[in-house]
């Protein structure tokens, strides 16, 4: 896998008969990503487990969006959105979950179930069931948001994106959860070889709903302006990598 320590500053500008797919796109960072590929002329499908919500989402964006109903817990809901969205060049694997929970004496087994359920099995699952049409893409790229909190590198020394007194240990769900989408990403990149660029995102801490009442971090579009950069990498980019938000690389 590729070594650098930057990612490039050139950004491959798309055909325009280029298509995305953002789960989990209806808010938080995932909104952001659909809007500014949409601004960088990509065909965007919204995928969201809630269909209204979706549809208000693309109210709210005010263009050529479209909406596809995706849960990524569910088998059957996978496959409908496969046959409804069809070609593929760009997934952004963006939904995910934090069910809460503590550190290992206070996370129940059903939180962590959760955590996976979605972090983890579902954006395998939409995986697997978009890379046939990935395959006939031109310039295949897929992006698997992470976390910071999910590399083991940063979890076992201080980090100055971390308050150790109150997250060490802590959070036991959600950030193994990533450390296997790290993994994920790891591996499938090695699958898929140079032809694809498969890379993950630590977006930062940003004012989303996956915490519930936050209202510290940073603005979701900073964040979603990485991921656009994964997604439109040149065909000489990196692959198989954890990316900061603001393009340095992060340790695994």
């Amino acid at each position: 896998m590729n070594q650098i320590d930057r990612l490039p500053t050139e950004i491959r500008s798309p055909e325009p008969d280029s298509v995305a797919l953002v789960s989990g796109g209806n808010s938080g960072i995932g909104f952001d990503i659909a809007q500014q590929l949409l601004d960088r002329g990509v065909n965007v499908w919204i995928g969201a487990r809630d269909l209204g919500k979706g549809q208000r989402a693309a109210k709210e964006i005010g263009r050529s969006v479209q909406v596809v109903q995706l849960d990524v817990t569910d088998p059957s809901s996978v496959a409908a959105a496969v046959q409804q969205v069809g070609e593929l060049d760009i997934l952004i694997n963006n939904a995910g979950v934090n069910p809460g929970g503590e550190d290992i004496t206070g996370t129940t087994i059903e939180q962590l179930r959760t955590a996976y359920e979605t972090n983890v099995f579902g954006l395998i699952a939409v995986t697997q069931g978009f890379l046939p049409a990935l395959r006939l893409s031109a310039h295949p790229r897929i992006v698997n948001l992470s976390s910071g909190t999910g590399s083991l590198t940063w979890n076992n020394s201080p980090n100055p994106q971390f308050d150790w007194e109150q997250v060490q240990g802590g959070g036991l769900a959600y950030r193994s959860s990533k450390t296997a989408v790290n993994a994920v990403t790891l591996l499938t990149a090695q699958t898929l070889g140079q032809g694809f660029k498969v890379n993950a995102l630590a977006p930062g801490l940003r004012r989303t709903n996956l915490i519930a009442g936050m209202t510290v971090g940073g603005d979701p579009a900073e964040a979603a302006t990485g991921a656009i950069r994964l997604a439109l990498l040149p065909d000489d980019g990196p692959t198989g990598a954890l990316w900061s938000w603001d393009g340095t690389r992060a340790p695994w």
